[in-house]
């Protein structure tokens, strides 16, 4: 098999856009495990100091 460089490109954009996919589906999948749950609202909860809040 001759490898020239389009076919490199070609390879390369199709296993690309494979690896990009299962990335994201592994992404969700972590964001929405039960076991994640405590951390994440935690997270959330935390994000601002007791001080933050509308001016008054």
């Amino acid at each position: 098999m001759d490898f020239t460089h389009d076919t490199i490109v070609a390879i390369s954009k199709s296993w690309g856009l494979f690896y990009l996919i299962g990335f994201s589906i592994c992404v969700i999948v972590y964001t929405f495990l039960p076991s994640n749950r405590k951390r994440f609202e935690s997270a959330e909860r935390e994000i601002f100091d007791k001080e933050d809040g509308p001016w008054k």
